[in-house]
């Protein structure tokens, strides 16, 4: 039997039995549906709520994000920060540069926030220092590539958060249907089979991995 056979009815009791998505939040997700061409791309409250509570729960100094979009994300990670902690966030599409910028300030987390526009693969290298948590929600071919760029930049005792890891669910098919599917599962193994790391695999949203570097 189905535990859960209607996943809108699901969604809505989730919502309704969270706390609710603040103003800054809930303006910028309705700019984004309004006005972007994908935005089911956004985190979205649920996602974002997690986000927000793990991170003050974690209380990090050094945040990376992998994949800004329009900023959903990157200000509820940015709500956990320690005082004087900031987050650097890294997109590529820099047409979507004037919205992050926009919902940030509106957030007051401007001056805690450093967007970054580029390709991450190329970005990732260059930048210093090592990072308490690390948000992948990027181009999902390179999260192998994110990931072992990455790992070594995380502190001990740090984590990594990996987003769209269950693929809508296409991971569960068999045959695995197409080539992004294939290296999302090869991602989902790799880290399973990585001995520097402890993980546990979240059914939330679309799948989030969460990994502690040991």
């Amino acid at each position: 039997m189905e535990l859960f056979s209607d996943p809108e009815l699901l969604d809505r009791y989730l919502l309704e039995h969270s706390s609710q998505e603040d103003p800054v939040l809930k303006e910028l997700a309705r700019h984004t549906y309004l006005n972007e061409v994908h935005p089911r791309m956004l985190s979205g409250h649920i996602l974002g709520s997690f986000l927000t509570l793990f991170s003050k729960i974690l209380s990090p100094e050094r945040i990376l994000e992998i994949g800004t979009y329009t900023g959903y994300s990157a200000i509820c990670l940015a709500r956990g920060l320690r005082e004087g902690g900031r987050l650097i966030t890294i997109e590529i599409n820099d047409e979507l540069r004037e919205t992050s910028l926009e919902f940030f300030s509106k957030a007051g987390l401007k001056d805690q926030i450093d967007l970054i526009n580029g390709d991450a693969l190329e970005v990732i290298p260059s930048l210093t220092g090592s990072f308490d948590l690390v948000f992948m929600d990027a181009h999902k071919d390179d999260y192998p590539a994110y990931y072992d760029l990455v790992i070594e930049k995380v502190r001990l005792g740090g984590y990594i958060l990996a987003d769209n890891v269950l693929w809508g669910g296409k991971v569960l098919d068999n045959p695995l249907p197409d080539a992004t599917t294939r290296i999302i599962d090869q991602f989902n193994q790799m880290v399973n089979d990585d001995p520097r790391v402890e993980n546990l695999l979240l059914p939330l949203r679309d799948g989030v991995m969460l990994i502690k570097k040991l």
